[in-house]
């Protein structure tokens, strides 16, 4: 029998996972596909568009509620009937005129001036660039483009067609399958066709050239900074192997696709099958190649497996930080263990009052968030080996492609590839407020 643990690592009771951001989401229905039509005027900040949502209830609803931002709402049909509607404080609340569970569709037509979501990080969504635009919207930044069932769990495929002026270039989710231009606009339409978090959709708009990095990855940017693009992005391919390798096959047909923006942007931006970069990340020299590496690993930790509820975000930003450091090991830096005795050091002269499996709403992004998670793993490959840790990672990434996950079924699979009781283990690093010593 396994000693008991001790109080301050006890796991979280289940009461204390109440939503962090509650009033995003509805837990009444479901989204199988958005097809959004968008025509964007760049100078103007001026959005036109139409959302067409097919979706499934689970039980009846009195009441359709979509996450959307402060735009002005032309109509809303629900079954291609009219229906009632009103529209407050980013919720757009529907009548459907007869509440029955199963399928339904909702087609809304909207216009205004799109502005990033207020959170505790400041705006997150739809923002305007010196020319051209970004969105950036985790975690609850995507109404402020499109209405949406706005939880990371309620994953759904897209079609998202935008028209603007034809000197742009727009970069969206999933393949390019048409551009069409008429007079002085082209229409851009991408389709992504694995489920997708809201979060993670994405639109990007700017002067870009397009430059091929390898098989199935590219990469768009300003022309001025296509040396030192082509340089800092050089080794991606080989991170692509090293990731493939460690992780599992790349979870998605379209191809992998960076993006540096003329200006600067404080941190990269994850998006489903894409990363964004400011120009300050593009220094000729490869100084910021680790995020290069942190966007990737993405694409399989948060953008295939997706957290289930925002309490679970080390499972993206954890293993993100720990593929930092799998590819400075490869790539001739210090090693992961090298990289774990630093950051332990680090976190050690850290307040001692972050649980990584509920850190709450406000440190969600906080850095020991990152730099905990990374060491948990690191904790468990050293105890359990290369072979059997990397098998954990490539069975992770394969029970649960394009899926919704949580800390309780990495720990049911970990167990599983454990060579004893590792449930004390588990109970410390992710539920314990004090970080354990490494092994």
């Amino acid at each position: 029998m396994d000693d008991p643990l001790p109080e301050d690592v006890r796991p979280v009771p289940s009461t204390t996972h109440r939503p962090y951001f509650p009033t995003h989401g509805d837990d009444g229905y479901r989204v199988g596909h958005y097809d959004l039509s968008l025509e964007y005027k760049v100078s103007a900040n001026r959005l036109g568009a139409v959302a067409r949502l097919s979706a499934t209830a689970v039980r009846p609803l009195e009441r359709i509620s979509l996450d959307l931002g402060a735009f002005r709402v032309g109509g809303v049909l629900v079954d291609g009937r009219p229906a009632r509607f009103t529209h407050r404080d980013g919720r757009l609340h529907l009548t459907p005129g007869r509440p029955a569970p199963g399928p339904f569709t909702v087609e809304v037509r909207y216009s205004g001036a799109p502005r990033p979501v207020s959170s505790h990080w400041g705006g997150v969504g739809w923002e305007q660039l010196t020319d051209g635009v970004i969105v950036a919207g985790q975690p609850v930044g995507a109404p402020s483009w499109f209405p949406c069932n706005d939880r990371p769990d309620d994953k759904a495929s897209y079609r998202i067609a935008v028209t603007t002026a034809s000197p742009y270039t727009v970069v969206a989710n999933g393949e390019l399958v048409e551009r069409r231009r008429a007079g002085q606009a082209t229409t851009w339409v991408y389709e992504q066709a694995e489920p997708m978090a809201t979060y993670l959709a994405s639109v990007q708009i700017g002067r870009y050239r397009r430059t091929e990095l390898g098989p199935r990855m590219l990469l768009f940017h300003p022309a001025r900074l296509a040396g030192r693009a082509a340089n800092d992005f050089g080794r991606q391919d080989r991170m692509m192997a090293l990731f493939t390798d460690r992780f599992g096959p790349y979870p998605f047909r379209a191809p992998y696709t960076a993006v540096v923006t003329e200006d600067e942007l404080e941190i990269p931006v994850e998006a489903q099958g894409m990363s964004i970069f400011g120009a300050n990340h593009v220094d000729g020299a490869r100084g910021e190649e680790r995020l290069v590496a942190h966007e990737l690993a993405h694409q399989w930790f948060g953008n295939s497996l997706t957290a289930a509820g925002w309490r679970h975000i080390w499972l993206h930003e954890g293993f993100a930080a720990y593929a930092e450091w799998l590819w400075s090991e490869e790539s001739g830096g210090p090693s992961a263990a090298a990289h774990a005795a630093h950051w332990h050091r680090r976190l050690t002269a850290l307040p001692q009052d972050l649980v990584l499996a509920d850190p709450g709403a406000r440190d969600l992004f906080d850095d020991r968030v990152y730099k905990r998670g990374a060491l948990a793993l690191h904790a468990l490959r050293t105890g359990i080996g290369d072979l059997a840790f990397f098998s954990l990672l490539r069975a992770w990434t394969a029970a649960h492609r394009h899926g919704s996950v949580t800390t309780e079924m990495f720990v049911d699979l970990a167990l599983e590839f454990t060579p004893r009781s590792y449930e004390t283990f588990f109970a410390s690093w992710l539920y314990g407020s004090r970080l354990p010593p490494l092994p």
